[in-house]
């Protein structure tokens, strides 16, 4: 069996699947595992809750193991049912509408030689549909279409939490703490978040001095659809990351100030950052569309506060589980 540079470790890879409508992307996302330059122990496929889905991978992938997820519906308990399949003791996960570069796993794995390194974040860059970003659409909320934004850290530097397209962990680590929530995570197209936030801020809980970090070159190419493009969306998945984030503060009680610091930092610095960066290049360029963006900003802010001031008081008069429910019907 082949092992990782690290030695005496094993590489599994998981995608999570529910749609048939993600076929295409499905398959383009196992045949770029299937050339990389280290390969892994097993690749696991999960089926969520789709039986029609199920039967298809199976006749169609070889040398991957694909199941049933046997956990909640949804994207948390999925991963968690891969979590458990895997055979490997480094576990990635890849998005299954990404593809990955030809070293994603070997540059992934490539920081957890350092024993303290307990989890991964690659860096995922958008694939949008009709080849370019709407003109609009500002860098430092790519987080919405489940993308590496501006203001993340430099190459290796630890940050809080992966972003889920495009992430990896020591299986003990995520064992221990019982995987991903099932109270966050997406299901189906509804886009309630925070999962990895959440089993992130649990493990370094657990293992004070552990670290996540980011590695930029450990690239993915996450398909971004054109429904994915619009104001609409822009301002339902900023909505809704409120609300998640809501849910997360009061998972974490005492300790959501220092769990929620990077939205504050991120708020404070790189967002007005960003909107004097978009004022000026629409100025220079004699833009609309560049100040358009510029507007984007605040406005994403604000739609995501109110997300999060709604989250709250939901979760005061109801508790966390009637916040996700109502995201989830």
């Amino acid at each position: 069996m082949p092992t990782s540079p690290l030695t005496g470790h094993r590489i599994s890879v998981v995608v999570c699947s529910f749609s048939e409508q993600r076929w295409d992307e499905l398959c383009a996302a196992i045949a770029s595992l299937q050339q990389q330059s280290l390969v892994p122990e097993d690749v696991v496929l999960v089926i969520d809750h789709n039986d029609k889905l199920f039967e298809r991978a199976v006749g169609a992938f070889e040398q991957v193991t694909i199941t049933r997820n046997t956990a909640e519906k949804g994207l948390s308990g999925a991963r968690n049912t891969g979590t458990e399949t895997a055979r490997g003791n480094i576990i990635l996960f890849l998005d299954d509408d990404a593809t990955a570069d030809h070293r994603w796993v070997e540059h992934m794995v490539a920081p957890l030689e350092d024993p303290d390194v307990v989890g991964v974040g690659g860096f995922a860059i958008p694939a949008w549909e009709g080849g370019a970003a709407p003109n609009w659409f500002p860098e430092e909320f790519y987080w919405v279409v489940g993308c590496s934004y501006r203001g993340l850290p430099a190459h290796r530097e630890q940050i809080r939490n992966p972003i889920g397209a495009t992430m990896a962990f020591r299986a003990s680590s995520l064992r221990e703490c019982n995987g991903f929530a099932s109270s966050l995570g997406r299901v189906r197209d509804k886009p309630v978040g925070c999962e990895e936030t959440d089993l992130s801020l649990r493990i370094a809980a657990e293992q004070p001095q552990s670290r996540v970090v980011l590695a930029r070159d450990a690239v993915v190419y996450h398909r971004v659809p054109r429904q994915r493009q619009t104001t609409r969306y822009f301002l339902r998945r900023c909505y809704w990351e409120g609300v998640s984030k809501a849910v997360l503060a009061h998972r974490l009680g005492e300790r959501a100030g220092l769990g929620l610091s990077e939205e504050r930092k991120h708020a404070l610095r790189t967002l007005p950052q960003g909107m004097l960066l978009a004022v000026a290049e629409a100025w220079k360029r004699r833009s609309p569309a560049l100040a358009l963006r510029a507007g984007s900003i605040p406005m994403g802010l604000a739609v995501t506060a109110a997300g999060y001031v709604a989250g709250n008081l939901k979760v005061a008069s109801s508790g966390n589980d009637a916040v996700v429910e109502a995201a989830r019907v």
